[in-house]
């Protein structure tokens, strides 16, 4: 994966998909333009997951690395040829490629280097992804306590006000986890919607003795 200058910026191989995402999106927006391009080659186009096939994709495909680094929008193409030959070289061909597992198959000598997965970019063709990042959630939000309870600035409680979900903040901060945000969704709003309930029918039977008097 390369930014604007052609240049490799983040460890692609640090772990699996669910568990670096969210972390290589803001290293994205922290890029010249806030895009990158991820580039394959044939040995492990076969691999890649089904998004890479919709119609709305930006895919740019080459017989070459000469040939597609002049096909890339907004990248520097000698930027990019110098990032390639670099890879190639420092790649630790000896311990074997397996996609299924963090297999060590790693980089040497880099100034970022790949912790697992790095394969040569050298068999034809080669396809590149334009990707860039959106936003699901941030990692600020309301504060809330263990009742889900909306929390003030001076962190007391505000009556009747509750908060579950994604709006919710102080759960994620660096990175996050694929389906953390499902299982915090479920057991946060579960706990408010009992609160809020309870909130609700202690408020309507005050009221209804208020109304007796």
């Amino acid at each position: 994966m390369v930014n604007a200058k052609g240049e490799r910026f983040v460890d692609e191989g640090s772990d699996f998909r669910n568990y670096t995402y969210a972390n290589i999106g803001k290293q994205i927006l922290e890029q010249p333009g806030q895009f990158a391009w991820q580039i394959f080659d044939n040995k492990v186009s076969h691999l890649l997951r089904e998004e890479y096939k919709h119609r709305q994709v930006t895919k740019v495909t080459a017989n070459s690395i000469e040939e597609l680094a002049k096909k890339l929008d907004d990248i520097d193409p000698d930027g990019l040829l110098q990032t390639i030959k670099q890879y190639n070289a420092s790649i630790r061909n000896n311990i074997p490629f397996n996609p299924n597992i963090k297999d060590g198959r790693c980089t040497k000598g880099l100034s970022i280097n790949k912790s697992n997965w790095a394969n040569t970019l050298d068999q034809a063709p080669f396809e590149a992804y334009a990707v860039t990042c959106g936003i699901t959630f941030t990692y600020g939000g309301l504060r809330i306590n263990s009742d889900s309870e909306v929390q003030d600035t001076l962190l007391q409680s505000i009556s009747g006000l509750y908060a579950a979900g994604e709006l919710v903040g102080g759960l994620f901060y660096f990175n996050y986890p694929g389906g953390a945000g499902l299982m915090a969704g479920s057991v946060f709003g579960k706990i408010a919607g009992e609160k809020a309930a309870q909130f609700a029918s202690y408020r309507g039977n005050n009221q209804y003795e208020k109304n007796q008097i």
